[in-house]
């Protein structure tokens, strides 16, 4: 069974790549997402990206 742990592949916490790795694709295209999210206004995926960063187990 797969966990989502943050990943090695990392820019700033590995929260991104470790999703990426956990849902088969690459972390850039996760990443993105993120920056669209941001720019649009949409939720409020900068603080989700915080909590994972202190949830999420290391690899």
């Amino acid at each position: 069974m797969q966990r989502l742990t943050k990943s090695t592949n990392r820019k700033v916490f590995g929260v991104c790549g470790g999703l990426g790795e956990y849902f088969g694709v690459d972390p850039a295209w996760v990443r993105i997402g993120v920056v669209v999210l941001t720019l649009l206004g949409i939720g409020s995926p900068i603080l989700i990206y915080l909590v994972m960063a202190l949830v999420m187990p290391e690899a």
